[in-house]
């Protein structure tokens, strides 16, 4: 699986021959370093370990690390498993391993909300829909199920708590546009994640 770091810089719209607005995300992709070649004989495993924009500072044992590929430590390693193509340490993955019409995965960390109740966290309708027959609380859960038997709440109940922060997967997302000479990648749909977050873009 071939794939490169990368970093949001945000959302945009282009027009199709079809004179049809698209709408995309605009992702800086790369240049990316291997810093480290797994092997099946040496590691049980085949990939390669990238690195992705330099490190202001780094401790001992990422600098040295860092060095091996002939670069300096980087603030964001991931590895990709069966990556395609020959590359060697030290080498430099850009964004010309992906194609326009191509169909790519994007994973990243989803914007962080905060504790939210449960018309926002769940799309609960709240009084309006009468959702779970509160009367005059707007916004409130309602009943939440429970009664002599089973005398508890159970696992997984939708409720108010901590909503986004977390690793988020959009799959099947086009690449509309290639721009080699400044690391850009231009893909339809939105991706997770606020402006200059890190991305894995994946094919």
């Amino acid at each position: 699986m071939s794939g490169l770091i990368g970093k949001k810089v945000g959302m945009t719209s282009i027009f199709d021959e079809n004179g049809k607005n698209i709408p995309c995300t605009v992702i800086e992709a790369g240049p990316c370093v291997v810093t480290q070649v797994r092997t099946e004989e040496v590691d049980g495993y085949n990939a390669l370990q990238l690195g992705f924009d330099d490190a202001k500072t780094a401790n001992k044992a990422a600098q040295g690390h860092a060095k091996k590929a002939g670069t300096v430590a980087k603030r964001k390693v991931v590895e990709f498993q069966d990556f395609e193509g020959e590359f060697k340490l030290g080498d430099a993955v850009t964004v010309d391993v992906f194609k326009e019409g191509q169909f790519v995965d994007v994973a990243g960390t989803s914007k962080g909300k905060g504790f939210q109740g449960v018309v926002k966290r769940h799309g609960f309708g709240g009084v309006g829909q009468s959702t779970h027959g509160q009367h005059n609380r707007l916004r409130a859960p309602g009943s939440i199920g429970a009664a002599s038997y089973p005398a508890r709440v159970f696992k997984g109940m939708r409720m108010a708590g901590q909503m986004g922060n977390e690793r988020v997967k959009v799959q099947n997302l086009r690449v509309l546009k290639v721009v080699a000479e400044k690391n850009l990648l231009v893909v339809k749909g939105c991706v997770p994640g606020h402006k200059n977050s890190y991305v894995i873009i994946e094919r």
